[in-house]
């Protein structure tokens, strides 16, 4: 073969190849292309112990940003599962929205009702805020954006976070996370995504709103009614909160929909930043893709209605 037309053929089926390539990124959809530069984007710190207690080592996962050196909007995530069941790694589908907005996250597991009865996952959950707070400089975290979030239990927890003040002493058991014995500090956050959180959970210990999952989180303790109320985010409602957004389906089975009205109206009432994003006919969950993407963009007004 003369080599000029050998060196044709060479060019030629480059060419192709690189066409090709071009080709086939072209038809990468704005999602894939996000997802094959996530992996550079982002580090992801696994199962971090923020505190130790009845034996349990509660941990939870950073996903970090890395291609930024300044301190991020950071979302700490509390997984569902009505406080008995569920794991941080079975919501990861839940954060991915947020890392693809670029936020860092964190996603945090508690101690379920087998192992310590409430009020455990509630003294968890503020703990594993303050643990954050005092890993910012590690984790690149902006401590003036941090948004609590979680469904169903989670959703409790990030309300009960956010909202339940040091005075209730759910803190007190921080220690274990690297504070002063002193320390009993809550930090304010910059706002909840509340989805289908339990706000009353005395409501739902008997009558038509009884649910066995809180029956077993509380058990057969004496002063249940009492620790039932210290854990209810209408406890606590009050002018100073940061801003809440609650979302639920009105048909939700398991938890009533009537909470987060009655949350929502309590709010308003008290002068709280407030809303409740409904989803008409929806379940507990488990939403629709066109009712999913009405939520997040909801969630994105709303941010951007609070700064962040």
């Amino acid at each position: 073969m003369p080599r000029r037309l050998h060196v044709s053929l060479f060019a030629t089926a480059a060419l192709v190849t690189s066409l090709g390539y071009a080709t086939l990124s072209a038809q990468l959809s704005p999602t894939a292309e996000w997802a094959t530069h996530a992996q550079n984007q982002y580090q992801v710190i696994p199962n971090v112990t923020y505190l130790t207690a009845n034996g349990f080592e509660a941990k939870l996962d950073v996903y970090r940003r890395r291609d930024v050196q300044t301190p991020q909007p950071t979302l700490v995530f509390y997984h569902g599962g009505g406080w008995i069941g569920g794991t941080k790694e079975s919501s990861f589908m839940s954060v991915m929205p947020w890392l693809e907005m670029g936020w860092n996250v964190v996603n945090v597991e508690y101690r379920m009702a087998r192992v310590s009865p409430a009020p455990a996952a509630v003294e968890d959950a503020q703990c594993a805020l303050k643990f954050v707070v005092n890993r910012a400089k590690d984790y690149n975290i902006d401590t003036s954006k941090i948004v609590l979030s979680g469904e169903s239990a989670g959703g409790h927890l990030s309300l009960t976070t956010g909202m339940i003040p040091a005075s209730a002493g759910f803190t007190n058991l921080c220690a274990a996370g690297g504070f002063t014995g002193n320390d009993v500090s809550v930090p304010k956050v910059a706002a909840i995504i509340n989805w289908y959180g339990i706000t009353d959970v005395n409501d739902m210990l008997a009558g038509p709103n009884a649910r066995a999952y809180a029956v077993q989180w509380l058990g057969s303790i004496p002063n249940r009614d009492a620790i039932a109320k210290s854990v209810s985010p209408l406890t606590y409602v009050r002018a100073d909160l940061p801003p809440i957004l609650s979302i639920q389906g009105d048909a939700d089975p398991i938890v009533p929909y009537s909470q987060n009205v009655r949350l929502t109206d309590a709010l308003k009432k008290a002068g709280a930043k407030t809303e409740l994003f409904t989803i008409p006919g929806g379940g507990h969950g488990n939403f629709k893709a066109d009712e999913r993407s009405r939520a997040y963009a909801k969630i994105r007004e709303f941010l951007n209605a609070n700064g962040l």
